[in-house]
């Protein structure tokens, strides 16, 4: 599930999601990487629905659309919960906001989640072991991801399930930085143009 239903309402008067990055719109940038590492992609929409679905043409995805996006993220993940098909073994949670999020991430983390045979929620850490997205949720999770609500998202049923669980700690932690605020973007600009020296 790639979220991108949201109105940005911390990065200001722009839907940061649209934003260009490097020649392409944020969320596309994101799509593309997801796409690549060869799993099946729901995108949830809500804000400016039509502009995001045109940001994300020609891409192989499915649209699942949030009608109640203003109540927040969990409204969201459960939409998008329910618009997988009844075979899904599990499910990544994705943000739409995640610049330098790569298919070698997505394709790490489902390689461990595979090694726990599909039983264990699995995310990526900072060194610290701090918890970042995506996190990649078992299917026995999925029917409570499906009744989320609010703002909070998941993160207070991950904060349940510290027994289920298996951390992967990415060396390049820069696969997690998301944008939330115009300076957000302005330091990923800046780093997509370093790299790309």
């Amino acid at each position: 599930m790639l979220l991108a239903a949201g109105a940005s309402k911390r990065f200001g008067e722009n839907n940061k999601l649209l934003s260009d990055l490097g020649g392409k719109p944020l969320i596309r940038r994101v799509a593309e990487a997801v796409v690549c590492s060869g799993v099946d992609v729901v995108v949830v929409t809500g804000c400016d629905r039509p502009q995001i679905e045109k940001a994300l043409e020609g891409l192989p995805l499915r649209f699942a659309h949030n009608l109640n996006w203003e109540s927040g993220m969990g409204a969201s993940i459960a939409v998008g919960v329910n618009a997988l098909g009844q075979q899904t073994q599990g499910a990544f949670v994705i943000p739409g906001d995640l610049p330098f999020l790569t298919s070698d991430l997505i394709k790490e983390l489902t390689a461990l989640f595979m090694e726990s045979r599909g039983a264990l929620i699995t995310y990526p850490t900072t060194s610290s072991g701090e918890q970042r997205n995506p996190v990649l949720w078992p299917r026995r999770f999925l029917p409570s991801l499906a009744v989320l609500s609010g703002s909070s998202g998941a993160k207070q049923l991950l904060q349940n399930c510290a027994d289920s669980q298996k951390q992967a700690h990415v060396f390049d932690e820069s696969a997690y930085l998301d944008v939330d605020a115009p300076a957000d973007l302005e330091a990923a600009r800046s780093r997509l143009n370093i790299a790309n020296l």
